[in-house]
């Protein structure tokens, strides 16, 4: 029986043996997990220092001409509406002025050619004249 007991204990040894290896293993693991971990951080910290803070300095830059660029062309954009606008009133009231001067001025001569024709017409219409009696 102790021949049994002599390979138990040295496969419950050897498993304990390996039980340490694989806790130092999950140990090694963890710490080098860390050391990466902190590697990639200080990588991520560095390329955002180096790379992205200048280029959203860039982009805040760009973003205010594009603010500047934008409200200059909403003021222009406003004044040529309001200048279009006046012009169309000047517009409206020239022709309106240049329609009343046209029927002022031809007024007067299509009452003259109204009053022509329907002279001619009296007189050239012999239906209504009274017939001349013979005696």
């Amino acid at each position: 029986m102790s021949g049994e007991f002599g390979t138990t204990n040295l496969f419950l040894g050897i498993m304990a043996a390996v039980s340490v290896l694989e806790a130092l293993l999950f140990i090694g693991v963890a710490i080098g997990a860390v050391l990466v971990y902190r590697r990639i951080t200080d990588l991520l910290a560095g390329l955002e220092t180096r790379q992205v803070a200048p280029a959203m300095v860039k982009v805040h830059s760009i973003l205010e001409d594009v603010k500047g660029v934008s409200s200059k062309v909403r003021e222009e954009t406003e004044r040529v509406d309001q200048a279009i606008r006046t012009t169309m009133v000047r517009v409206d009231d020239t022709a309106g002025r240049v329609r009343s001067n046209v029927r002022a001025k031809t007024s007067r001569v299509v009452g003259f050619v109204r009053g022509v024709r329907v002279a001619l017409e009296s007189m050239l219409d012999t239906s209504h004249q009274p017939h001349r009696s013979q005696t």
